[in-house]
C-alpha cells in the first residue's frame, strides 16, 4: 500500500465524524517532504472548531497510522487568527 492510500485509509476512520456534522476532508497533495495539504468541506471549513477537528481529529488519525508524514496542512483554514476559532490552546 502506497503512501496517499495509507493517508486515505487513516481518513476513513474518522471520516464518519466528520460526515455525522456535515463536513468531510479530501488530500490535495502529498509533498516531497511527506506533509499532506488537506482541504476541509462541508460544515468542516467553515466551523469554528475545525482547527481543533485538524489538531485533535484529524493530525492524529493520520500520524498514527503514517508515522512518517512529516505534517499536517489545511489549505483553507485562514481563521487561524480569529479570536472565535477553538484552539486546543485556548480550552481551559
Amino acid at each position: 500500500m502506497d503512501l496517499l492510500q495509507r493517508v486515505e485509509a487513516a481518513l476513513d476512520t474518522i471520516r464518519p465524524y466528520l460526515e455525522a456534522d456535515g463536513g468531510n476532508v479530501s488530500i490535495e497533495e502529498i509533498t516531497p517532504d511527506n506533509v499532506v495539504r488537506l482541504r476541509l468541506l462541508g460544515s468542516c471549513g467553515s466551523c469554528p472548531m475545525s482547527i481543533m477537528t485538524l489538531k485533535a481529529g484529524i493530525e492524529q488519525a493520520i500520524m498514527r497510522a503514517v508515522p512518517e508524514i512529516g505534517g499536517i496542512e489545511a489549505i483553507n483554514l485562514t481563521d487561524i487568527d480569529d479570536p472565535a476559532a477553538v484552539l486546543p490552546e485556548r480550552l481551559q
